[in-house]
């Protein structure tokens, strides 16, 4: 993996699909290790090297037990590293000078050749030991292995990134390297590799956005993070919104910071106040409907950003609060009585059916769940002014928590992170990662069958994936919200 192919992966939203899943699967066969397809009139490899020169290097790859070393200092792919990499050093020694070896040009020029320096760098197949060309000047600077390098750039970096995109920690990627490919690198050399995408991260989050999202959904996923030199959890906030053509986008990611004098990073006004503004100094304008989860001071800093945002309490969020104290052998039960409530046809036939619950004999078991949708009503209700098929898509933050999911599978293998960049960069990363795999699926799938064919697995997770039944609900919202889509 690479920025570049970050870049992609969320830059390619909006164009049609074929295009940008073949742009992601061809970075990504780069930078990811897969097959690339053959370039058409490019003579294959092992016919340029012929069968013979392969024959002799299989031989030379071999292990005491009769095994092929593939990978590791002296195996057949370092030997194929080093042997392409001192070569493409002469090349630029040449460059530099203005003449190749042995010509006559280079005679009473000034410079010329000056033998060479043994040097071992990291690469992607393991350590590499070269023979540096040097100059007599001293002026030569290679550009492939610069000095004072202690690995080649590009294969080694994008799969540091990769597996730290996987949820993999730096004493994790320390022990795959060396284990497997003998290589050796410090913390601080693979913290500051991964560290290298963090100006795109901030550029990502940073960049332009709409002026309009209909619908917005707002949840969190917890992390350990250390912060005032001390470890706790932290809730990272996701945004996604729906653009007025449908389509999904992961707007941003923060977390509080937490004060001096607390002891927690807790949700406050305040913070969502800097989120909010945050969104605005981007170019958003108007968002006509928030659903969350009853964030603390979330509804009063999105009414001063955006006064006429509606905020609407995710559905699913209130299931699970009512259902929490419930014993787990009256759940099914009491679940389906309260579906009585968030499925009745109007706001006042849900208040009728609140209240029968609220009399009823579960009701009184239970006075805690009828409490829960009582406290949040008048979050709850303005799904209802919609027809089902528009309140499916607003009542409840599931496509976010889809997300979320995905995430959390990175996330739990960390046992915390230094600090809020380094839980930005990641959730950043393994968001590109997933959209990346799911886009090469659906290229091989198109190629195999000539296709596009979205499964639950190769459909897009979240960036711009194309919400079902948009056509019916802009019209809804544009009737209910006049003169505020464009």
């Amino acid at each position: 993996m690479s920025t570049t192919r970050g870049r992609t992966a969320l830059a390619a939203v909006g164009q049609d699909q074929h295009d940008d899943t073949s742009a992601l699967l061809g970075a990504a066969a780069h930078h990811g290790g897969e097959k690339s397809p053959q370039r058409d009139g490019e003579t294959p490899l092992r016919d340029l090297l012929g069968d013979h020169v392969l024959d002799l290097l299989l031989e030379r790859s071999r292990d005491s037990a009769g095994g092929l070393r593939l990978t590791g200092q002296g195996s057949m792919l370092g030997e194929l590293v080093k042997a392409v990499l001192e070569r493409a050093l002469e090349g630029e020694l040449s460059a530099h000078l203005g003449y190749g070896k042995h010509e006559v040009a280079g005679h009473g020029s000034g410079n010329s050749r000056n033998g060479r320096i043994g040097k071992t760098v990291q690469t992607g197949v393991g350590p590499v030991r070269l023979s540096v060309p040097r100059d007599r000047a001293g002026t030569f600077e290679p550009m492939l292995v610069p000095k004072r390098a202690g690995r080649v750039s590009g294969g080694l970096d994008d799969m540091i990134i990769s597996l730290y995109a996987h949820g993999m920690s730096v004493r994790d990627i320390q022990h795959h390297l060396r284990q497997i490919y003998d290589t050796e690198l410090s913390h601080e050399a693979i913290s500051n590799i991964t560290d290298a995408v963090l100006e795109e991260v901030r550029a990502w989050q940073a960049r332009p956005l709409d002026a309009v999202y209909p619908v917005v959904f707002l949840d969190a996923i917890v992390v350990k993070v250390r912060d005032n030199h001390s470890v706790q959890a932290k809730p990272a906030y996701l945004a996604i919104g729906i653009d007025a053509d449908g389509d999904k986008h992961v707007l941003g990611i923060w977390l509080a910071k937490t004060p001096l004098d607390a002891a927690t990073a807790g949700e406050s006004a305040r913070f969502w106040t800097s989120v909010m503004t945050d969104l605005r100094n981007r170019g958003v304008r108007d968002i006509l409907i928030a659903c969350t989860d009853g964030l603390n001071g979330f509804e009063d800093a999105i009414h001063h950003a955006f006064p006429h945002t509606i905020v609407q309490a995710c559905v699913v969020h209130l299931i699970r609060n009512a259902l929490r104290p419930v014993a787990r052998r009256d759940r099914a039960t009491l679940a389906a009585e309260l579906k009585k409530i968030y499925t009745a046809p109007s706001a006042e036939a849900a208040f009728d059916a609140l209240a029968d619950f609220t009399a009823s004999t579960w009701g009184q078991r239970y006075p805690q769940a009828a409490r829960v949708f009582e406290t949040a009503w008048d979050r709850f209700t303005p799904f209802f002014a919609f027809s089902p098929a528009v309140r499916k898509l607003l009542y409840t933050t599931n496509s976010i928590e889809s997300l979320n999911y995905q995430l959390r599978k990175v996330t739990k293998a960390r046992g915390h992170f230094p600090g809020d960049d380094a839980v930005v960069k990641l959730l950043w990363l393994a968001i590109i990662n997933i959209e990346d795999k799911r886009a090469r699926e659906r290229a091989i799938t198109k190629e195999e069958t000539g296709k596009i064919k979205n499964s639950p697995s190769t459909a897009r997770l979240i960036e711009g994936q194309r919400t079902i039944g948009w056509r019916e609900a802009l019209i809804e919202l544009d009737i209910a919200y006049p003169g505020r889509i464009r």
